[in-house]
């Protein structure tokens, strides 16, 4: 698939998106534009479905919204807000740490590029250029499971790895279309393009090899 495909897939499926729940990081970003919730909540949903993130984000932000807050609270407090996200016990340490790090190295701001993000310890490239999309409005990929598969199966890139096709979409893809990839992308994994019994009958995408009578 060459970029004018890859392109054409992404204008259908920005098209379609109306018919689909947006990601709910993504509903986090759009509704309170403040990066800190986007990186809490972009940790907290990591190995965790979309409807358990959502439900554990509410919870924890009615309780601390910023990093001052969130260190004020206890570890087991924090546990018990975000069950049952994946890993729930040390995702609790790790946004403790988190928010103490901002708090003490940047003035409680969440890093705006994306070498400071890397240098928090549990954050990868793809919570970082999350971060960068939706927290600062950034032209960056964010590579996910949904992604890497989606861009595998469409034969736009031929990679094992999310960081592998990070790269080479960036090498293929005009700058401007990168940073809604992930958003357009999670919520066709999700609801059509699925991972295991894909709904091909439903879908509007024309060029796809993969594609299943």
């Amino acid at each position: 698939m060459n970029a004018k495909e890859f392109i054409e897939n992404i204008g259908v499926l920005r098209e379609e998106y109306i018919k689909w729940n947006a990601p709910i990081v993504t509903l986090i970003s759009v509704q309170t534009k403040d990066p800190y919730r986007v990186l809490i909540s972009t940790l907290l949903s990591l190995r965790t479905k979309d409807e358990v993130t959502a439900k554990a984000s509410f919870r924890l932000f009615e309780k601390a919204d910023t990093p001052e807050k969130m260190v004020k609270l206890k570890k087991e407090e924090i546990e018990k807000l975000i069950y049952p996200v994946g890993f729930y016990k040390n995702k609790a340490k790790t946004i403790i740490d988190t928010s103490r790090l901002l708090i003490e190295k940047y003035n409680s701001n969440v890093p705006d590029s994306l070498d400071e993000l890397l240098n928090i310890k549990g954050v990868g490239r793809k919570t970082a250029n999350l971060v960068l999309a939706l927290g600062y409005g950034k032209d960056t990929i964010c590579v996910d499971t949904h992604v890497h598969r989606i861009s595998n199966r469409w034969g736009a890139v031929n990679t094992k790895t999310p960081e592998e096709t990070e790269f080479a979409l960036m090498e293929k893809i005009p700058k401007k279309y990168w940073s809604e990839i992930n958003d357009l992308m999670v919520a066709f994994g999700q609801t059509v393009c699925r991972p295991i019994g894909p709904k091909c009958s439903e879908c509007k995408v024309k060029k796809c090899p993969s594609r299943r009578a």
